[in-house]
């Protein structure tokens, strides 16, 4: 157990103020996810597809990058990642609700299709994987135009069995490109879990074929993801090439809200798994090292609740898109 001269955080440079931030973060993402669950059951949206389980990772790795200068190319859960480079309640809500100011694509797009370019979240498309090779290209223009960025890109243990993962690795491998690769692995590819996906003990022992370090991590603890996701960050900077680190949690819901995840894997496991939910455990480590007390939890809870809440109803009266704007940027218009 910590104890208030325990601070892990400190350690790792990051202020009281600072942690304080991903545990409100990840606290956001977990709300605004529930919301849509229950927007969804309502009627009121069409499609949910959750990061609850994997908020610890997501904003444990983008803690680590600049929003200023670096890009993401997230994959469909990273609520947690999206919210740290910038998007708001009020975007993902739009974004659900399917409306015509949906920063991702004025409504078109399902909800994860996440996109933004004041905010360096480059667009990502139905196919998983994609996204990959994606920030490869975005690391290699960087370098092309002497620009210090890092690019990040994530993706489930089951893209990382996919094509686009591998040319994309091996490509950053070979020129050093500045390229996180992380795999959230959720332990499930839908209904498939991580043992027939497999035959290697971890995502990360696939790093030395390409020629980059590999690191696996609880990613129940954001602090240790941010500690990998930092050394990987520097390594990009110093011009040492891209790092692959596997973030290990569990997903705590159905893979969507067209999913029935009792098909496939027992209400026990997933119930023991809650027992490591983030959103909870990180917060315990904050009372116990002294820096989340009951006033400050309340407010911040507070806050949270007033963003959602507030996010919610705009979104919901806000207005669809026209159908003249059907076309609007499918094609060369």
């Amino acid at each position: 157990m910590a104890n208030k001269t325990e601070k892990r955080h400190e350690a790792l440079g990051l202020t009281d103020e600072r942690v304080l931030e991903m545990y409100e973060t990840m606290l956001l993402a977990r709300r605004i996810d529930e919301r849509m669950w229950l927007l969804n059951r309502a009627g009121k949206i069409p499609f949910v597809i959750s990061c609850q389980g994997q908020e610890a990772a997501q904003v444990g790795t983008a803690f680590a990058m600049d929003p200023e200068k670096d890009f993401v190319a997230p994959y469909y859960r990273d609520m947690g990642v999206v919210l740290t480079f910038g998007m708001t309640a009020r975007d993902l809500m739009l974004s659900g609700f399917a409306k015509a100011e949906d920063p991702n694509s004025a409504g078109k797009q399902m909800p994860g299709h996440f996109g933004q370019k004041k905010n360096n979240i480059i667009t990502g498309s139905s196919p998983v994987t994609t996204q990959v090779p994606h920030a490869v290209g975005f690391a290699l223009a960087g370098r092309m135009e002497g620009k210090d960025l890092v690019t990040f890109c994530s993706f489930g243990e089951g893209s990382s069995n996919q094509g686009d993962f591998h040319e994309a690795a091996n490509f950053a491998g070979v020129h050093k490109l500045p390229v996180l690769f992380v795999c959230e692995n959720n332990k499930y590819a839908i209904s498939v879990p991580v043992s027939k996906q497999l035959a290697c003990e971890k995502v990360s022992d696939r790093a030395i074929g390409y020629g980059m370090p590999g690191v696996t991590v609880d990613g129940n603890d954001p602090l240790a993801v941010y500690e990998a996701a930092k050394e990987a960050v520097e390594r990009g900077r110093r011009g040492e090439g891209p790092t692959l680190i596997e973030t290990v949690s569990y997903r705590l819901t159905p893979h969507s809200s067209d999913d029935d995840d009792r098909a496939y894997r027992t209400r026990e496991e997933v119930e023991e798994a809650k027992k490591k939910d983030a959103v909870i455990t990180f917060a315990d480590y904050l009372k116990e090292s002294g820096v989340l007390t009951d006033e400050i939890e309340n407010e911040i809870n507070e806050r949270v609740k007033k963003e959602v809440d507030e996010a919610t109803e705009y979104a919901e009266n806000a207005d669809y898109a026209p159908a003249e704007d059907a076309m609007k940027h499918v094609y060369a218009e």
